[in-house]
């Protein structure tokens, strides 16, 4: 099935290359650097006149304060073949995991803001020029490092119930942080609304919707770069994909770029992706399941926000996923389905990974080994095929 793609597609830029051992940079350990020539963000530079050695200052000077900020830059981060782990779970077609829990601020989300904020500068955007975020998490404290960072102010829209310690480092950062209440009659994220109303009175939306900002993929993508050139370097082939979705951009961040390795062959195929979610909140799965069979897959009618969501995988509980029609496109291209996982799932996988790995994943950042676990359980995916999990978030 090959299907239009929808909103939220970024593509690849004009004269995208993958790097060579004849591209200056090419194996350099910053996924900005080695991945530019596939990034918006180095289009927009060479666009406004800056010239590649130019674009490679821009992103070391930032990587720099950000591991002032934050105690480490941006670096590839590993992929994992966790046999102690399939062993554990009866898979014997092999599992690999992307650890992201030794990124900045302690997840991908920075990946994301730290794209954005590349654009910002090569586009001149004014440095007393507010950035807004709806997030009481790793999406704020990705968000709140990089724009310390790049001298930049930030405000942070949380609940009333965000976690203080989050809150405290938020503060410490400098972010003017916003409590959101839910107003009578109000239908959706409090805290998504809030940011969008700042957003039109002239701030820039800083967070990980594609929805709100599309470059936020741009910089998203490098996850996926480095993983497939990672599974091509280990001989991985036609394997699963599950990938924990809230929002929906580091989904839709994933697919995208291994869409585009395939195309420039370095995988022979994308990874067949099965999104997760919690039975506690699953608006994707069931906007999946009106899509299928639908003349228009990508109806915005299918997508509204889930009533009282609830999970121990706090982080993936979006009342609505933000980037879903990407995300129902490459599985209705794929032949797969969205996986739901339950609670039992997610609390086993959060163990599971503590017990047979050295990864500190929290229950958010171990959800997309839940999906393999439902997966596994539902016969979605034989023992004997080879499945690719992201661990993607520090507990703290």
């Amino acid at each position: 099935m090959t299907l239009p793609r929808p909103a939220g597609w970024l593509g690849t830029p004009p004269g995208a290359a993958w790097p060579g051992p004849d591209t200056p940079h090419g194996d350099d350990p910053n996924p900005f650097v080695r991945f530019r020539r596939l990034l918006w963000a180095h289009h927009a530079a060479l666009a406004a006149g800056l010239d590649d050695s130019g674009f490679v200052d821009l992103v070391r000077r930032l990587d720099d304060a950000v591991a002032e900020v934050d105690g480490t830059g941006f670096h590839t981060t590993p992929l994992l073949h966790v046999a102690g782990l399939a062993e554990a779970i009866g898979h014997g077609g092999g599992l690999w995991a992307k650890d992201e829990t030794g990124n900045v601020s302690g997840s991908h989300k920075a990946r994301h803001l730290f794209g954005l904020v590349i654009h910002l500068e090569v586009s001149g955007v004014s440095h007393d020029t507010p950035l807004a975020i709806a997030s009481c998490g790793n999406a704020a404290l990705g968000a709140a490092v990089v724009a310390r960072a790049a001298g930049r102010p930030l405000v942070v829209h949380v609940p009333a119930w965000a976690d203080p310690a989050v809150v405290d480092r938020l503060a410490d950062l400098g972010a003017d942080i916003r409590v959101c209440e839910r107003r009578d009659g109000e239908v959706g994220d409090p805290c998504v609304l809030r940011s969008r109303e700042l957003v039109a009175e002239g701030a820039v939306a800083f967070g990980c919707q594609g929805t709100d900002n599309l470059l936020t993929i741009d910089g998203g993508r490098t996850l996926g770069l480095e993983l497939a050139e990672q599974l091509a370097a280990a001989g991985v082939d036609g394997s699963r994909l599950f990938v924990q979705v809230g929002g929906g951009a580091l989904a839709s961040s994933c697919v995208q770029a291994l869409t585009d390795a395939a195309a420039l062959g370095v995988l022979q195929a994308r990874p067949r992706l099965h999104a997760v979610q919690s039975e506690g909140c699953a608006p994707l799965a069931r906007a999946f399941g009106l899509a299928t069979g639908a003349d228009d897959p990508f109806d915005d009618a299918y997508m509204w926000p889930w009533d009282d969501p609830s999970s121990l995988a706090t982080g993936i509980l979006d009342d609505v996923v933000y980037d879903w029609q990407p995300l129902v496109g490459t599985m209705l291209e794929d032949g797969t389905t969205p996986v739901v996982a339950t609670e039992a799932d997610i609390a086993e996988a959060h163990r599971l990974v503590r017990a047979h790995t050295d990864v500190p994943a929290d229950p958010t950042g171990s959800a997309g080994l839940a999906g393999l676990l439902a997966a596994r359980r539902n016969d979605t995916i034989g023992s004997d095929e080879p499945a690719v999990v992201l661990l993607t978030g520090v507990e703290r």
